[in-house]
């Protein structure tokens, strides 16, 4: 079969929550006929298909194809969109896990109460009574708090496939039958503590990792939100009317009101406005649009209504390349969505393997099927990944509380191991190595006339420079001018009259300069600026430059000193650019860098073998964010970069890039202290309960035991870093960061 074209189709799968779904979802994708590549994003539950089209395979028959094949491998699928993707972000799985979590809390709290007399050694009757009574509690619970597990279980059983949810279900399923059959026999064990208690562990991790994924899932969905779902459409006879993006092809044209943000790439084919890319550049200043200037969609238009022509479908703007470049770098989790997914499939077959052997050993044996059966259960219970699944959710939370000590949010648990092993630090300029607003440095040619014109036409403007123009006559304490019929040129300034004059604030080049009263431009010097001209009169210019933030140099200087190499990429000029990066000392930069090329570089140096630390604020760093191995955002920064960054620190204090750093490499050392630690667990645990000397109950206890060691080994974190903060360098970075708040 030939095909002519390609195409993409996108589904939302709300059923995926682990790496060995993740896997299996790709796989029945990728057997479809007419799918080139398979991609899913565990975050944002979105599957991304590529796909071969031709005139015997139209694009509705591959896509139910996928739904087809996705039904089969256990999952439900629905066509993406955002109404679709906002409703999954709603859901009520949070809410179903913290129930779970409180009632097998609950339960495993009375059940081994009422096994403290069991264990004491009651009479008969007294011990048959209180096992009645955990029967009454535990079963309820575990048929409460294990649907999570088991609804895995039985879908991936349905699809003639094992995870990990499928032996823990046994366990706990076969460790509850046996205690009822004790129970109704009067036997002497029962181990529904076992049961509820190993539910209650799992639980939490699953809680915690549901968490995580909801605040990463948040970066999608707030980018998302950017795009506009219809348009003002300008019919061919003139006529306008409002209609969903889908409907509009290329080289229509479409009418943008001022202030609304433009909903598809395209260019204008009249009026003038001024528009915000501050997404796709991180600059706060606005930037003049007229005929002929590429507008791109998600972009807010300020000023004045423009007419545009469009360029690009709405799956095809660059709005939705980013959003692609982020989910893209939020899937490419590379060896760690690699090693779960491993994990998965290792760790199912393997212990059900060891629980049959166990079982057939003892019966070869002649042990009989009770004291068989029971060995085989305590195999499946204590080989529970409960102190490997802890190792690292143990540091994870003794970092966390370290870090909001500090004013640090750490969003994504795997950012700790990630950020332990990074070589390379890169900067966004504004609002991250910066303060991110503009700031009056000087005038030139403006004497004691032009001051109160321009503070009066400043005064009337929401341009960035003109309100840090008019902050700046309130500070010098300048009364305004009594200028009439002002008016705002969209686009290009403030135009007013004077005494009979017209007088003019704005862009240098529209207020004129026919007498040649041109100061001297600040152009190459990396300074903004807009000028003022009164009738025929010279020039006046005030300059405005974005400020270095004051503990900047000592910071890059402790992490240059740690040995990592420290880069600045910006989306402002080169002039601006190579000031910044001077001042705070760095020599490896670069200018004019779009979205794109960000991520681009970031990926660049990966590929190569390099782990970057990308440290950004705009909504134009999100993709590279989410492309970095690890990413850090400051307080001041968009939501959408918070979202997409893995670490926020709630403070404007760059000192807390090298503090996470340290307690990274710290955390990463008591990981693998941790791992060692529940490896000889099972090493020691695991022929105890193979050769019948630890019961379902010695079982549970010692998986719990286990998971408490590994988590006080975690609150030495808290020593170490007490003892980490007293070194010179972080003093002085500290100290800096304080100064500047």
């Amino acid at each position: 079969m030939t095909h002519a074209r390609t195409g993409h189709v996108d589904f939302l799968v709300p059923d995926m929550h682990c790496a060995a779904c993740l896997a299996r979802v790709e796989r029945a994708v990728a057997a479809v006929e007419g799918v080139k590549s398979a991609r899913a994003n565990l975050t944002s539950h979105r599957l991304g298909a590529d796909i071969a089209l031709g005139a015997d395979l139209p694009e509705s028959v591959v896509a139910e194809g996928i739904v087809a094949a996705l039904e089969d491998a256990g999952y439900s699928a629905r066509p993406f969109d955002v109404a679709a993707f906002d409703a999954a972000a709603r859901d009520d799985t949070g809410k179903e896990l913290a129930k779970a979590m409180a009632v097998a809390g609950f339960a495993a709290a009375n059940i081994m109460l009422l096994s403290v007399s069991v264990w004491s050694g009651a009479e008969a009757s007294t011990r048959d009574f209180f096992h009645w009574i955990s029967a009454l509690i535990g079963l309820p619970a575990i048929a409460y708090a294990g649907r999570p597990f088991f609804r895995s279980a039985l879908r991936a059983l349905a699809a003639r496939a094992l995870n990990m949810d499928v032996p823990i279900s046994l366990a706990v399923l076969l460790a509850a039958a046996m205690s009822l059959y004790e129970t109704m026999s009067g036997g002497e064990h029962a181990w529904f503590d076992a049961s509820v208690g190993l539910l209650f562990f799992l639980l939490v991790g699953r809680f915690l990792d549901h968490r995580m994924r909801g605040v990463a899932r948040s970066a999608a969905a707030q980018l998302l939100s950017l795009s506009a779902q219809s348009a003002t459409l300008i019919a061919e006879d003139g006529r306008q009317a409002f209609v969903p993006l889908a409907d509009i092809t290329e080289g229509a044209t479409i009418l943008v009101a001022s202030g609304e943000r433009i909903p598809l790439d395209g260019v204008v084919v009249s009026g003038t406005s001024d528009i915000d890319r501050a997404m796709l550049t991180g600059e706060p200043i606005p930037e003049p649009a007229g005929p002929g200037t590429d507008v791109f969609a998600g972009t807010v238009n300020l000023s004045g209504p423009l007419t545009a022509r469009v360029t690009a479908r709405a799956g095809d703007t660059l709005l939705a390349d980013i959003v692609r470049l982020t989910e893209a770098a939020e899937r490419s989790a590379g060896r760690f969505v690699q090693l779960a997914d491993r994990a998965a499939q290792i760790y199912a077959p393997a212990v059900h393997l060891l629980s049959l052997a166990t079982f057939l050993a003892w019966m070869v044996l002649g042990a009989g099927w009770h004291a068989a059966l029971t060995a085989a259960v305590a195999v499946l219970i204590i080989t529970c990944p409960c102190a490997l699944g802890l190792a690292v959710p143990a540091v994870r939370v003794v970092a966390s509380g370290l870090m909001l000590k500090n004013a640090i949010l750490l969003k994504d648990g795997a950012a700790l191991e990630k950020l332990a092993e990074v070589d390379t630090v890169i900067f966004d300029k504004t609002g991250t190595l910066t303060i991110g607003a503009p700031r009056f440095v000087g005038a030139q040619a403006a004497n004691d006339e032009a001051w109160p014109i321009a503070a009066a036409l400043a005064a009337t403007s929401r341009h960035p420079l003109a309100q840090a123009l008019a902050r700046e006559a309130i500070e010098q304490r300048v009364r305004p001018a009594a200028v009439t019929d002002i008016v705002e040129r969209p686009g290009l300034g403030m135009e007013g009259r004077l005494d009979g004059q017209i007088v003019r604030l704005g862009r240098p080049g529209w207020i004129g300069d026919d007498d040649g009263h041109r100061p001297e431009s600040a152009q190459g010097t990396g300074n903004a600026e807009i000028g003022l001209r009164i009738g025929k009169g010279p020039v006046a210019v005030f300059r405005f430059s974005d400020r270095l933030r004051p503990e900047a140099p000592a910071v890059i200087g402790a992490l240059t000193k740690a040995g990592l190499a420290v880069k600045l990429l910006s989306g402002d000029n080169r002039a601006a650019a190579a000031q910044i990066a001077r001042e705070a000392g760095i020599s490896d930069w670069r200018a004019d860098c779009l979205p794109a090329d960000k991520t681009g570089i970031v990926a660049a140096h990966q590929v190569a073998g390099g782990k970057v630390l990308m440290v950004g604020d705009g909504i134009n760093d999100a993709p590279a964010l989410a492309c970095a191995f690890v990413s850090m955002s400051p307080a001041s920064a968009s939501d959408i970069s918070q979202a997409a960054a893995d670490i926020v620190f709630t403070s404007d204090d760059l000192a807390a890039v090298p503090f996470a750093w340290r307690l990274a490499r710290a955390a990463r050392r008591i990981v693998l202290q941790n791992f060692t630690l529940a490896l000889g667990y099972n090493l020691i645990a695991v022929p105890l309960a193979v050769l019948g000397y630890a019961t379902p109950l010695i079982a549970a206890l010692a998986m719990s035991s286990s998971s408490i060691l590994v988590t006080t080994n975690a609150l030495r974190l808290n020593w170490i870093m007490r003892a980490n903060r007293r070194t010179a360098d972080w003093r002085a970075v500290r100290r800096l960061g304080e100064a500047a708040a």
